[in-house]
């Protein structure tokens, strides 16, 4: 950006691609939270780019000015990568004006909308010069403009909505401050939870609305379960997991914890957690599998990393896509207990978890269609445990 293109923007009046502001704080997560919020806000706004300016007070346009490098664009884009999903694409300038510096946060065109806080599930927007939360029939503009097309919402003609528990309805349409609405299909329509076929002038539900609606899918659908074979014992003991999605993540904790062992429990649900997330629903010949034995640890998912996506940036979270964004979504707005959101760092997170305990491994076999998590087995106390005992 140039000096011309900022005195443009000086000349303009705030809106949907443009926010001013007298100064940023990132020293709390308070300021943080609010400069993520700006920043996806602008980025789901209709239109190209957008821009965040720095020193310069929004209601009189006087510029109070910054410091040169006072916002450092490495610390702003690693407060958006763990505050904003999918990532936002951004670049910080400074460009002096009046004898003062002012900081421009361009936010590059976004052809991944819509983008959510992850801390608390929200989506934003501009709405004229006031950032605000998004509405859900402004959600469901964003998803069609983004052409996502999720085959989660792909509709089950065979079954009528009866299949639900409007008690699981209603209960996650009041995390989404929608009341009971269970009879509004229109609404639920548009939430992707059921869908409406214009042949026979009724609606139906679909794959992701039975997966977090249906007491029992598996009822429908066998192959969506959780298989755990647990070798920790004198004899093999298998358990078969059934439920909706939440249920199958509750029940599955509650048998972890009661093997009552030394051992970071939270690492193996979170890969538990992330296989339900990401499966692939379509492949009906196996369920999620968990192997627990002295010598190693296995969760197995069905699906592979699909297209070229390399298996450092499913680790890292490089911007890596997803099978089922709009279950992805739906999940981490509805878990009443926000594990995604207190776990959140995904396959990083297991591999620190795990680091005294021997390596982790992460297999993508594409052969078998296969996605593997290989843990180091529950075989007594780690070695950071044995030194301090020793001390």
């Amino acid at each position: 950006m140039n000096s011309q293109k900022l005195q443009y923007l000086l000349s303009q009046e705030e809106g949907p691609k443009l926010d001013f502001k007298a100064s940023l704080n990132l020293k709390t997560a308070s300021g943080k939270k609010e400069l993520a919020k700006d920043i996806i806000a602008i980025a789901n706004s209709r239109g190209g780019r957008g821009y965040l300016v720095i020193g310069v007070e929004d209601k009189t346009k006087r510029i109070v000015g910054v410091e040169p490098g006072e916002y450092d664009e490495e610390r702003i884009q690693q407060v958006l990568t763990l505050r904003c999903d999918p990532p936002i694409n951004i670049r910080v300038e400074y460009i002096e004006v009046e004898t003062q510096y002012v900081c421009i946060i361009t936010v590059f065109r976004s052809f991944k909308k819509p983008h959510q806080m992850l801390q608390t599930g929200a989506f934003y927007l501009r709405r004229g010069s006031t950032t605000d939360v998004a509405r859900r029939n402004e959600i469901a503009s964003m998803l069609q403009r983004g052409g996502l097309i999720n085959n989660e919402q792909m509709p089950v003609l065979s079954m009528g909505l009866d299949v639900y528990d409007n008690t699981l309805v209603k209960r996650y349409l009041s995390r989404l401050n929608l009341g009971d609405q269970t009879e509004n299909y229109g609404l639920l329509a548009n939430l992707g939870y059921i869908h409406y076929d214009r042949d026979t002038d009724s609606f139906c539900p679909t794959i992701g609305g039975i997966l977090l609606f249906c007491e029992t899918p598996q009822i429908y659908f066998p192959h969506l379960g959780i298989r755990i074979i647990d070798m920790l014992g004198v004899a093999k003991n298998t358990v078969h997991i059934q439920g909706n999605l939440f249920k199958m993540m509750d029940e599955a904790s509650k048998y972890l914890r009661a093997l009552n062992v030394k051992y970071p429990i939270e690492a193996i649900e979170e890969a538990i957690f992330n296989a339900v997330l990401h499966r692939d629903y379509f492949d009906n010949s196996r369920d999620i599998l968990v192997y627990l034995s002295h010598k190693k640890i296995v969760i197995s998912s069905p699906g592979a990393i699909f297209g070229r996506e390399k298996v450092n940036n499913i680790v890292h979270q490089f911007d890596s896509k997803r099978r089922n964004n709009w279950l992805y979504h739906q999940m981490l707005t509805l878990d009443e207990k926000r594990r995604f959101i207190k776990m959140g760092t995904g396959l990083q997170f297991i591999k620190q978890e795990l680091k005294p305990y021997g390596r982790v491994q992460i297999l993508n076999l594409r052969k078998i269609d296969l996605f593997k998590v290989v843990l180091p087995g529950i075989e007594g106390l780690s070695k950071a445990e044995v030194e301090n005992e020793q001390e």
